[in-house]
């Protein structure tokens, strides 16, 4: 071994040391080790493409989710899948994307991407598929193909995996992802951003969820709000629109930041003005009002706490502030000592902010100055302790929670023989340290907090409620106080009770919380000032903790649960289907799924739906597999279909709210039995053909009653078909004299029904009507009449006539013909069959015929 080999290992063992010694003075605060992996064989890994760098203090955010997944944003940035359990290279981005050195600004998780704002652009980093994208700008329909184009393949980040990373940019299409994305187009976002905002759901995994997690906003902070430019994506951040502010008042002062606060359905801007900032709301009933001001000395990092619980924590390096509400109310962070608050704010004791990290229910801090302090998050106040003074700050120190009561100090360690960086992590075991007498934290008055609905998802769909219940044990000598919330109070609406249940084996006392939940607006306690449209459907969320809760209650950690007032997806409607054609034998089920095929005549049918007759018949195969067989109509009564309402497999109740119908083919052989003016309509009703002008479909979003005065849309012509069916009126379908099948969409319209939008496709057979007649009916009253008149007549006249010197021409002439036949016939047997029925004529005749007079004798004497 040469002398500068054995110079640089001790040179290099000595730094360590250093490095380590500070913290070695700090062993009963934290635990430190390193983290160096993949350097045994001395492999030499390559940086490829260019590295990010971070342009504000050092922060790592975690995936509130995936709790492995993580992103160090410093002077190197690195982005991990193991909890930094591994040696990692810097994280890169391609070098053609970049003009200049990339300097990221914000980051943020969504679903299974990391967001980036590099250069004032939006990059996403897909780290399942490792595949890069440049969001986009307006958006296009996506083709079917889905086909994609790879501009560039590079091996660094995900290479060691061996996969190649993608990157995807203008003119590309749609990426194969689990949601479909809509294509993008050569358009990128126009405006430069600096920072991105958005949340994430962890309660479950489905539509809802996922929903919450692709609300993104980018915007510029620091901006003037009448000029600025904001974008929303719903997609992830895969594309944004251009999102634009009808709150007048929100556009004086300039932009802290947009954000999407679901567990109030508001969108939050934080305007500020001279120094001072405030939350504006967008959406009803708060837009009316603005959240709480306070000083705003510097711009300040806005924090959207995992759990969807509506805390915020907003801070700088030199401001540090708490909201429980989604920034209504804002109040600064106390510190406290023992069990008294000596500070009512923690910049009292000048300090300077290097990072902190906060989880769903605790904070902490870390300060320049090597202090370290730790609270809980709480609704009426938060109040943080400091630890003992130890030297565990560096420039490059980043705070973080691994779980709940376990925080982490991590601190990326360049080697000078690899590019790839080892890391060294100080952890603190929190439960042991408030164990310390030199803190004088107090036992946690409560031994038991537990409920079965947490960190669940449930659903209230309209006018309905859920009952839910938690159990929690003080502990002896003490009384805490339960304290039942709800996120966003203007649609959810709450009434608490405690019972005592009982004694556990040490003979400590168990109570019961039982809680109701309603829509606010159907609970008859608030003003409706106060409530949310009800027409819309909104999320809360339903916490329940302690008031008076100590620190030292690190794993009593609040019961949180997400409440969607919305559509509950497992309803459905169905068309009740007692008799059938098939069951009377009108039509064969067998026939039916053997592609059986139908003809509508042109003149029925209109694929316009216009009521206009077609130019051709329409042949319609029968789709057996979706419809079963055709329910059975008689032509000649009124009739409305039976809609039933069922969730899951249960049966709820029968649908009485309005629903219209529509006949898939475009058949208009059918009418209604009331018009506007019959169904008592005070303005002018919609008809499929007034809404199909705006709409494809009919449903609860674009109904408008009629019996409410619109002044845009008045009762013009009351006798118009009413088309729609069910709710207070007895409207019922009339039909045409036409049998055969009809393919009917039904769709719930009532907007106070239900959130979901109910609708389903049904089939009928239309029996009983006689075929249509091809002559007029007034045609043949005429000449049935006049047949009979001139049968009537020739029985009286023919009489009269045969006595007449005419009438015996008239008979001789038919005697002449009929002889002339007899004569004429050739067949042997018929001919002397007529000879003899024509003998017995004549001689009948000649025989009952007078004799005539004798010459010079008197007639009347004979």
């Amino acid at each position: 071994m040469s002398v500068w080999s054995l110079t640089v290992m001790v040179t290099v063992a000595a730094a360590a040391v250093l490095r380590l010694w500070p913290l070695a003075r700090a062993q009963a605060l934290c635990r430190v080790r390193t983290v160096r992996t993949g350097k045994v064989f001395n492999v030499i890994q390559q940086v490829e493409g260019e590295v990010l760098q971070f342009s504000s203090t050092t922060v790592l955010i975690r995936h509130p989710c995936e709790k492995n997944i993580a992103v160090y944003l410093g002077k190197q940035i690195f982005f991990t899948r193991d909890n930094f359990e591994s040696s990692l290279l810097p994280f890169t981005i391609p070098e053609w994307t970049m003009g200049a050195a990339p300097s990221v600004t914000s980051a943020h998780f969504s679903g299974g991407a990391l967001l980036l704002v590099a250069n004032g652009k939006v990059f996403v980093y897909n780290y399942e598929d490792y595949k890069w994208f440049q969001s986009q700008g307006p958006q296009e329909n996506c083709p079917a193909s889905d086909a994609q184009t790879d501009l560039e393949s590079t091996h660094w980040g995900a290479a060691r995996a061996g996969a190649s990373v993608r990157v995807l940019g203008a003119g590309e299409l749609c990426p194969n992802l689990d949601r479909a994305l809509e294509v993008f187009s050569t358009l990128r976002i126009s405006h430069p951003v600096s920072h991105l905002s958005g949340d994430n759901c962890c309660f479950a995994k489905n539509a809802l969820c996922a929903d919450i997690g692709n609300n993104i906003f980018a915007y510029m902070r620091g901006e003037k709000l009448a000029e600025t430019h904001i974008y929303f994506s719903n997609n992830g951040g895969y594309s944004f629109d251009l999102f634009t502010i009808n709150n007048k008042a929100a556009k004086l002062g300039t932009l802290g930041g947009v954000f999407y606060f679901h567990p109030l359905s508001q969108i939050g801007i934080l305007v500020v003005y001279r120094n001072v900032a405030a939350f504006h709301y967008l959406d009803h009933p708060l837009n009316r009002s603005v959240g709480m001001t306070f000083r705003y000395k510097s711009p300040m990092d806005v924090l959207l706490t995992p759990g969807l619980r509506g805390f915020l924590i907003l801070w700088s390096k030199d401001n540090l502030l708490m909201s429980p509400n989604s920034g209504q109310l804002v109040n600064t962070i106390q510190l406290q000592e023992g069990e008294e608050v000596v500070f009512p704010s923690i910049f009292k004791t000048n300090i300077t902010i290097h990072n902190m990290a906060a989880n769903e229910n605790e904070l902490a801090v870390l300060t320049q100055e090597s202090n370290l302090f730790y609270g809980n998050l709480g609704f009426l106040s938060t109040s943080v302790i400091k630890f003992v003074d130890q030297p565990v700050w560096s420039p490059e120190a980043a705070l973080t929670f691994q779980s709940s009561g376990m925080l982490e100090i991590l601190t990326p360690i360049p080697d000078s023989e690899s590019p790839a960086f080892d890391f060294q992590k100080c952890s603190l075991n929190i439960q042991a340290i408030l164990m310390d007498p030199n803190l004088q934290i107090g036992k946690c008055k409560v031994e038991l907090l537990e409920g079965k609905f947490d960190e669940d998802l449930y659903i209230i769909d309209m006018k309905s409620s859920l009952l839910l219940s938690a159990d929690f044990i003080p502990r002896p000598g003490s009384s805490p106080i339960p304290l039942v919330m709800v996120s966003n109070p203007h649609s959810l609406g709450l009434h608490a009770t405690i019972t005592e249940v009982g004694n556990t084996l040490d003979g400590h006392t168990k109570y019961k919380l039982d809680i109701e939940l309603e829509q606010q607006q159907h609970s008859g306690k608030t003003d409706p000032r106060f409530t949310s449209s009800i027409k819309r459907p909104t999320l809360s969320t339903l916490t329940v903790d302690m008031a008076n809760k100590d620190i030292s209650c690190v794993d009593m950690k609040p019961l949180s649960t997400l409440i969607s007032i919305g559509c509950d997806l497992r309803k459905k409607i169905v068309v009740q289907n007692k008799v059938s054609a098939c069951s009377k034998g009108i039509l064969d089920a067998v026939e039916l799924q053997r592609n059986y095929t139908y003809v509508i005549e042109k003149e029925s049918y209109d694929p316009n739906f216009l009521g206009h007759k077609a130019t051709n018949d329409l042949f319609v195969t029968y789709p057996y597999k979706e419809l079963g067989c055709p329910r059975l109509v008689y032509f000649n009564a009124p009739w409305k279909p039976v809609v039933e309402l069922w969730q899951g497999e249960q049966l709820q109740e029968e649908v009485k709210a309005e629903y219209v119908l529509l006949e898939v083919n475009g058949l208009f052989t059918y009418s209604y039995s009331l018009t506007a003016g019959t169904a008592l309509c005070r303005a002018q009703p919609q008809n499929w053909t007034t809404v199909k002008q705006g709409s494809t479909s009919w449903n609860r979003e674009n109904y408008v009653s009629c019996w409410e005065p619109n002044e845009d849309a008045p009762l013009l012509w009351p006798d118009v078909p009413y088309q729609i069916l069910g709710g207070p009126t007895e409207n019922e379908i009339i039909f045409d004299q036409r049998n055969g099948i009809y393919i009917f969409y039904l769709s719930i319209v009532d907007p106070y029904y239900s959130y979901c939008h109910l609708d389903t496709t049904f089939s009928i057979y239309v029996y009983g009507a006689y075929p249509l007649p091809t002559v007029l009916p007034e045609l043949t009253i005429f000449l049935l009449v006049s047949s009979t008149l001139l049968v009537l007549w020739l029985a009286y006249a023919i009489p009269k006539l045969l006595h007449t010197e005419t009438g015996l021409q008239f008979l001789s002439f038919w005697r002449w013909l009929g002889a002339l036949c007899v004569s004429l016939c050739t067949c042997s047997w018929l001919g002397h069959l007529l000879r003899r029925v024509w003998g017995k004529q004549t001689s009948g005749q000649a025989s009952s015929q007078p004799e005539p007079p004798e010459l010079g004798q008197d007639p009347d004497s004979k």
